[in-house]
C-alpha cells in the first residue's frame, strides 16, 4: 500500500462499509459526502486496484475492497488497544459500549440492573438499544447484542446466556368474560395478540403456531410491551416470557402445564471488538447478571 493512503482514507472505507451509503458514511464521519467519495478514490489510486463497484442502484464494495476494509479493521483495532494502554484503561474504564437486545430484555431485564455497572465504573458510557430486530454488528451497529439465534455469517463471537421460558397468559377481566380454557381445543375462537406477521424478522418470535395451529391474533404489535399491556388490559390471551409476566402478579398462566415454550438466548460480539476492555467488562457483566437471575427466567 502507498504511504498516501492514510487512516483517514481508511477510516472512510470502514465508515462507508458500515454505513452502507456515502451520505450515511459522511454523516457518521462528521464531513462532506464529497469528500468520502474522494477519500475512497485516493485509496484505488493507492492500492491499484478498483474497491468500490459502481452501479445504478448504488456503490458496493468488491472482493479487494473487503480484504482492505478487513485489514484496516484490524488497524483499527490494534489502534484502539493503544489507547487502551496509554490511557491505562485496565485500571479506569471509560468510553462508550452500545448494547443491542430485544425489547423485553433490554428494557425490563436489563436497564434496571445495569446500575450496579455504572456506579462502579463512573467513566463508562452505556447506550442501551432494546428492539426485536437483528443487529448487524460488523456495521458497528452494537458492540454487543442479545440474540435469539446466531448469525450464519460474520467475524463473530458466540456464548450462550441461558434459556428462558413462555407461556400463555391473559387477565382475570379476560378471563371472567370469555369462555373456560380447559384444554387447547378451548382456544379455539379466543381473542389472542402476537407479533405482526410481515414484520417477525426473528423465526423465533413466531410463537402462535405452537400453541394451536387453530388461532390467529386479534391485536398485532410489534413490541412485545406493547402487548404485554394489551394482556393486562384485558384484550385477549398472548405468549409472554415468564420473567416479563412476573411484573404483573395478577396474570393467568393459562393452560400452564399443557403451554410450555422455550426460546435462548446468546450473546454476540465481533471478534474485533472482544479486544476492547470495556466491551469485555459489559459482555461478563451480562453473563453474570442472566446466570444469578435463571429462576427469574426459567420458571413460571
Amino acid at each position: 500500500m502507498s504511504v498516501e493512503a492514510s487512516w483517514d482514507h481508511l477510516r472512510s472505507l470502514l465508515a462507508f462499509a458500515r454505513a452502507g451509503t456515502l451520505s450515511s458514511a459522511a454523516r457518521s464521519l462528521g464531513v462532506k459526502h464529497s469528500t468520502v467519495s474522494r477519500h475512497l478514490a485516493e485509496l484505488e489510486r493507492s492500492v491499484g486496484s478498483q474497491i468500490v463497484h459502481r452501479a445504478a442502484d448504488g456503490l458496493t464494495l468488491t472482493t479487494a475492497g473487503e480484504r482492505l476494509m478487513n485489514a484496516a479493521e484490524g488497524m483499527e483495532v490494534l489502534l484502539r488497544q493503544a489507547q487502551d494502554d496509554i490511557a491505562g484503561r485496565d485500571r479506569l474504564i471509560q468510553g462508550t459500549v452500545r448494547i443491542g437486545a430485544p425489547d423485553a430484555f433490554g428494557s425490563i431485564f436489563l436497564a434496571p440492573r445495569i446500575t450496579q455497572l455504572a456506579a462502579q465504573h463512573p467513566a463508562l458510557n452505556i447506550q442501551l438499544v432494546a428492539m426485536p430486530r437483528v443487529f448487524n454488528l460488523t456495521k458497528r451497529e452494537a458492540d454487543l447484542a442479545v440474540a435469539l439465534a446466531i448469525p450464519q455469517h460474520g467475524r463473530l463471537l458466540a456464548k450462550k446466556l441461558a434459556d428462558y421460558g413462555l407461556g400463555l397468559y391473559a387477565s382475570p377481566a379476560y378471563l371472567s368474560r370469555s369462555r373456560p380454557i380447559r384444554t387447547l381445543d378451548d382456544l379455539r375462537g379466543h381473542q389472542f395478540i402476537n407479533y405482526i406477521d410481515e414484520l417477525i424478522t426473528i423465526a423465533e418470535l413466531d410463537y402462535l403456531d405452537e400453541v394451536s395451529p387453530y388461532i390467529n391474533a386479534r391485536f398485532q404489535s410489534s413490541s412485545i410491551l406493547a402487548q404485554l399491556h394489551a394482556t393486562v388490559s384485558g384484550f385477549g390471551l398472548c405468549v409472554l416470557p415468564y420473567f416479563l409476566a412476573k411484573q404483573y402478579p395478577d396474570l393467568v398462566n393459562v393452560l400452564g402445564r399443557e403451554v410450555v415454550l422455550k426460546r435462548t438466548w446468546w450473546l454476540l460480539v465481533h471478534e474485533d471488538q472482544n479486544e476492547l476492555s470495556r466491551v469485555r467488562l459489559v459482555h461478563q457483566f451480562i453473563y453474570d447478571t442472566v446466570r444469578q437471575n435463571l429462576t427469574l427466567l426459567q420458571s413460571p
